[in-house]
């Protein structure tokens, strides 16, 4: 059977990997706990289901334009306005399905082949596929735990070729939860203008933030800056809407229209009834993400504070998105119950397999010496699973 040699640069998702592994020993009757896939565990919020079901009796199930309803488009730049002062027109705004596939569109329109992408580390396990998919290369710079996981612009600069053409910046990131403050943001920002080097901006955890932080875009530093970015966000994480796929960007005219006619001849407009949906979330009201927020935070506190207390690991505090990022490299070269821990992915198996916890190996992100726990499941969960570990670590030789 032949395959492109696109397709077979390709590698499957880990973390979905994870998750259905887990779910498949959940339905064999065995008690599995996940800290694996990022997905909230709260209901979408009752008023947005609501109007999906108005929706549907409505006979809303047709075809609608390519880049989403007028309706939505006006929604997201409104909500943009409102939570991030970001002022877009609705002809800027392609809505898609789930901001994985918003991501796609940048980058087939901004990318050729052996075009660069610098990508800082760790970063979420779909941004090196999706570049390989458009033919580019990523270049790969290895944020250090000390910096809360976040790039410098000195280690930016060093990075920058004759080749880059996009910076990827995700902030809050998955999978450390490490924020990038203004004046971080503003110096990268004149690298970026300086180079003409283009920003994918993921934006979609940008209103999941702790300890009183606020937002800053860098699309936020002057129109030049502006110009060269496309904000990618959508409903996933702060509605509860993961299954709903309904994705964002927001970008010059020119990029928008660019990514439209893309869209239109790989699956044209987004789920149409998720759109309808999707409008109810950015207009309706918004206490919903407060009260998950307000919980998130709290089971932080708690993760952060038991991972923390087994031998071995060790986390620092994320200041958004709901991971944690733990150094689990204390424990390689020891053995527990007959398997040695070479790095994360053996480290990960053994608990699966042994206690029945998920936790993704963080050689999925691009740095074995850690592994991403996900506090998008319950209080009593993350106790009873953190237990687990601490058990079972208590073992290692």
């Amino acid at each position: 059977m032949h395959l492109s040699k696109r397709a077979q640069l390709i590698s499957p998702s880990p973390t979905l990997a994870l998750d259905a592994k887990a779910k498949a020993m959940a339905a064999e009757g065995i008690d599995v706990i996940s800290f694996g896939v990022g997905e909230p565990d709260f209901d979408t919020p009752a008023n947005i289901r609501e109007a999906a079901i108005n929706a549907v009796n409505a006979g809303f199930t047709r075809y609608t334009a390519t880049p989403g309803i007028d309706d939505l488009r006006k929604a997201v730049c409104a909500r943009l306005k409102a939570n991030f002062n970001q002022e877009y027109e609705p002809r800027q705004i392609v809505v898609s399905n789930g901001a994985k596939h918003s991501l796609y569109n940048a980058f087939t329109v901004l990318l050729d082949e052996g075009d660069e992408v610098i990508l800082p580390t760790p970063c979420w396990v779909s941004y090196t596929e999706l570049i390989k998919l458009s033919g580019a290369v990523p270049v790969f710079v290895h944020a250090v735990e000390e910096n809360d996981f976040l790039m410098t612009p000195e280690e930016f600069k060093a990075a920058i070729t004759p080749k880059t053409r996009v910076l990827l910046l995700n902030s809050p990131s998955n999978p450390t939860g490490g924020v990038y403050g203004a004046e971080h943001l503003k110096e990268i920002a004149a690298l970026c203008v300086e180079h003409g080097i283009y920003v994918i901006a993921d934006e979609i955890y940008a209103q999941l933030l702790y300890d009183g932080r606020t937002y800053t875009s860098i699309s936020s530093f002057g129109q030049e800056i502006k110009d060269l970015t496309i904000v990618i966000n959508g409903v996933s994480k702060s509605y509860a809407m993961t299954g709903w796929r309904i994705g964002y960007s927001a970008s010059h005219p020119v990029l928008a229209k660019a990514m439209g006619d893309i869209q239109s001849h790989v699956t044209s407009n987004p789920n149409s009834i998720a759109q309808k949906a999707a409008v109810e979330a950015l207009n309706g009201p918004q206490e919903s993400i407060e009260a998950m927020r307000v919980e998130f935070e709290k089971r932080r506190n708690v993760m952060v504070e038991k991972i923390n207390q087994i031998p071995g690991f060790s986390a620092r505090t994320p200041g958004g998105a709901f991971y944690v990022f733990a150094n689990v490299s204390g424990l390689f070269g020891k053995t527990i119950r007959g398997i040695k821990i070479i790095g994360s992915t053996e480290l990960a198996d053994v608990i699966l397999n042994e206690v029945n916890v998920a936790v993704v190996p963080g050689l999925a992100f691009e740095r074995d010496e850690f592994m991403r726990f996900s506090y998008a499941t319950s209080m009593e969960k993350i106790v009873e699973g953190l237990e687990r570990i601490a058990n079972l670590v208590a073992e290692a030789e």
